[in-house]
């Protein structure tokens, strides 16, 4: 089962420009119906506990993921929810497996499982949480993915892992589709990829053009060893965009928000189009974007109905 995050509108930032706390879920309630509208396939949220650097001061707005993403999948029709991606040391595996397949259910089987390995050292750190080496937390990682894939496909699961077992689990209701794609975060080569061949239905990858050209060159060794279709797996990367009905107005936007060009793809419909199918022709699926002004309901109008042409995926 691919993971259908072609076209993925990822929100990283809460804090936007006169919204203030008893607004912003209304906010956000708008932002997903416009993104529904305007032809993206999915809609993520982090999994963190408070803000990450580059986005933001870690005092900004950060709400608990999977609460956020049932209320909102259930104020839409077709968006696909899921983090990007949840971190295997903040919950029990089994209990990931329940919440998430209790928001397929809210959703009308609309729910995909993302997971990683974590990395937010200082997080950890703040609120109480161990942070293993890299080693153990693939270690939780691989447990994580098989007792997943247990609980969702299975009528009783029992999974034996290296550090997290289920025995006679029952995870009923099960997922409304069946099963629950699961996408794998990070483009670690030796690892993570390998992860992604073996369990995985969807990845979401980092790098340019050439980066990207070689991790999928890896995916697809990765593959031939498990006897995995590639092709199974779907493929996109992370993207932010800047785009304006004109180049000029992006540029302006561009100075506005202090970004430069070599950090996002940005321009006009045309010009941003271009850029994006330079990845597309490179092999990925899809893209996972963000958007600097997401706030703005035009410029995600904009965004969706310029990428989900070029994709080809169209929610609804």
């Amino acid at each position: 089962m691919r993971a259908p995050f072609q076209l993925d509108l990822h929100v990283p930032n809460f804090n936007y420009p006169g919204v203030a706390p008893d607004a912003l879920f209304g906010r956000l309630v708008e932002i997903a119906q416009t993104a529904e509208a305007a032809g993206f396939s999915s809609l993520s949220l982090m999994d963190h506990l408070h803000q990450i650097g580059p986005v933001g001061p870690p005092e900004n707005f950060m709400f608990e993921g999977h609460s956020m993403l049932a209320a909102l999948a259930a104020r839409t029709s077709t968006l696909n929810f899921g983090l990007l991606v949840g971190g295997v040391t903040y919950r029990n595996p089994a209990l990931v497996a329940k919440t998430v397949t209790t928001l397929d259910v809210i959703s009308g089987g609309r729910a995909v499982l993302g997971l990683g390995a974590a990395w937010f050292e200082e997080e950890h750190r703040a609120y109480g949480y161990e942070f293993p080496s890299l080693k153990t937390r693939f270690e939780y990682l691989e447990d994580a993915l098989r007792i997943a894939r247990a609980m969702f496909t299975q009528e009783v699961a029992t999974v034996h892992g290296t550090h997290f077992h289920v025995d006679g689990a029952f995870n009923n209701p099960k997922p409304l589709r069946g099963d629950i794609p699961i996408l794998i975060g990070g483009s670690g080569e030796r690892k993570t990829l390998r992860f992604v061949a073996q369990y995985g239905d969807g990845c979401n990858l980092f790098g340019d053009v050439e980066r990207i050209k070689h991790l999928l060159g890896v995916l697809e060794r990765h593959c031939a060893d498990v006897g995995r279709d590639p092709a199974e797996i779907t493929k996109t990367r992370m993207a932010s965009v800047c785009i304006a009905p004109t180049r000029e107005a992006a540029e302006a936007k561009l100075e506005a928000l202090g970004l430069s060009r070599a950090q996002v793809l940005a321009g006009g419909p045309e010009e941003v189009a271009a850029q994006a199918q330079a990845f597309l022709d490179a092999g990925l699926d899809g893209l996972t974007i963000t958007l600097p002004d997401v706030h703005d309901l035009e410029t995600v109008q904009l965004a969706g109905e310029t990428l989900g042409a070029l994709i080809g995926t169209r929610a609804g």
